[in-house]
């Protein structure tokens, strides 16, 4: 979802921001830590589908539903959001992942040793076992702008989909550009997402960060700036 509505105030969005960016990471990135070994991207993808379209209906009347930096930036762009509402919506954002993060440690930790939780591993990376930097750009780019176009049109005034149906047109985009993703780069379209996982995971992913905060941001950027000139003429 995309619009804020105006009758809430800041601090109860901003607790739903959290909230749903809290949901989505506690979900993408425990399906990555505790079961992809034996479902593979599918169960990952699944998974962060299924965060994002409950919390969506959960909160999303509530903060709009973005749960993430890169949503919230194009639905600026696109005259959805007030820009002085983003930073706040970014911090919300971004405490939620780390703090999702952090229990999913502290989760494993409580293994006694049993189980090693690798944030490095399930962190977003390019080179390696990854594509290479330009294909990582253009993926996220590419994938980040489609979702904001998907957000944008079935939470327009005027969108084909059935009130209340918006949520799950959301997760399921979102599930499809993870299967597409993850064995690119593991998938981010998010930048809170991915600075979550870069914290614990140290190193590499906190060098190569930057990309998963630049991508998702301009392929946001690009599909706030268009959406209405491509899909929203004449209205």
């Amino acid at each position: 979802m995309a619009d804020a509505p105006a009758p809430h105030s800041l601090l109860s969005r901003l607790i739903a921001e959290t909230f749903g960016t809290f949901m989505l990471v506690f979900g993408v990135v425990g399906a990555a830590l505790f079961i992809s070994a034996k479902t593979g991207p599918l169960g990952v993808a699944l998974a962060v589908g299924l965060a994002v379209l409950t919390a969506a209906y959960a909160v999303g009347h509530i903060s709009g539903g973005h749960f993430n930096p890169a949503v919230s930036v194009g639905a600026a762009a696109a005259g959805r959001m007030a820009w002085k509402d983003v930073l706040p919506y970014i911090g919300a954002q971004l405490v939620g992942g780390i703090v999702a993060t952090l229990v999913l440690w502290l989760i494993a930790l409580t293994s006694g040793g049993k189980f090693t939780a690798d944030f490095g591993a399930v962190s977003n990376g390019y080179g390696g076992s990854f594509f290479g930097l330009v294909a990582v750009i253009i993926i996220e780019i590419v994938i980040t702008c489609l979702f904001l176009w998907i957000i944008l049109g079935v939470t327009a005034p005027n969108a084909s989909v059935t009130a209340g149906f918006a949520p799950l047109a959301i997760g399921l985009a979102l599930t499809l550009f993870h299967l597409i993703a993850i064995p690119v780069d593991n998938a981010s379209l998010n930048p809170a997402r991915s600075i979550a996982t870069a914290i614990l995971g140290g190193g590499v992913p906190l060098g190569q960060v930057w990309v998963f905060i630049v991508a998702p941001t301009v392929g946001a950027l690009i599909a706030g700036f268009t959406w209405k000139a491509l899909f929203a003429r004449g209205k």
